[in-house]
């Protein structure tokens, strides 16, 4: 069990045996087929998928304990709705739900307020992500998630950082016996964050071809007008827009 590091109070994660992709096919289609007593036999020797998906919040301010159980429940919903006729892995269909399963659970139990509207793009995203999960056995790309949803690229973002769970500053990303690093001390100052744009800044307005560099240092600098540079360098106003939308370009890429 050294893959997951996870302590889960109530179970023995070290004894836990792994089922094969094909033998929980064989197993869920005879208890799909009227043998109840087989659901365990499959969830017990899926829970490693479960502590997987835990193991990603093990870093986070969260009782493990508790989205360890709320992850198993996503596992039992995952084995009675998953399809048999299709030909994907259990494993493929039942990671999405139980990561799924378990962001309801953090945003619904978070302390922050988020409007309606975004918790149900929040909660058909989710359900989409599963559902594509299962009929083309790949987890959806942002794009993938725009067709599906029809809806705006930047509103599904907003969506899925609902589920991201909070993250305290004084929460420790690193401890030495004594030497803790607190997320906190990693952190850059309003002052530092400043100094470092304009360090990132300067080092692009030198990478520029000198025309360039006029146009931004008049334009940024000296306030002049896209007008002013054409008359004084002698050029449409247009190439003078072109040139500095050009310039703007390549200083995006420093800072």
């Amino acid at each position: 069990m050294s893959k997951y590091k996870v302590n889960i109070n109530f179970i023995n994660t070290s004894k836990l045996k792994t089922l094969t992709s094909e033998k929980t096919k064989e197993l869920i289609k005879k208890y799909k087929e009227g043998n109840p007593s087989l659901k365990e036999e499959v969830a017990l020797g899926n829970t490693k998928l479960v502590l997987s998906v835990v193991n990603r919040f093990s870093k986070k301010n969260i009782n493990l304990d508790d989205i360890f159980q709320v992850g198993f429940i996503g596992l039992i919903k995952a084995i009675d709705n998953f399809d048999l006729s299709l030909n994907v892995a259990f494993s493929t269909y039942a990671v999405p739900m139980i990561e799924g399963e378990i962001r309801r659970y953090l945003r619904d139990d978070s302390s922050l307020r988020v409007s309606r509207q975004i918790k149900d793009l929040s909660y058909r995203i989710l359900k989409s992500k599963e559902q594509f999960a299962q009929e083309y056995s790949y987890i959806p790309s942002l794009e993938d998630l725009q067709k599906v949803l029809n809806e705006d690229k930047t509103k599904i973002v907003e969506a899925l950082d609902v589920n991201i769970p909070l993250t305290s500053l004084e929460e420790p990303i690193y401890n030495d016996f004594d030497d803790s690093l607190l997320l906190e001390d990693t952190l850059f100052s309003q002052d530092e964050m400043r100094k470092q744009m304009y360090a990132y800044l300067y080092e692009g307005i030198e990478a520029l071809n000198p025309l360039e560099k006029r146009v931004i240092i008049e334009r940024y600098f000296n306030g002049k007008s896209q007008l002013d540079l054409a008359s004084e360098l002698n050029i449409s106003q247009a190439q003078v827009s072109r040139i500095e939308k050009s310039a703007l370009s390549t200083l995006k890429k420093y800072v």
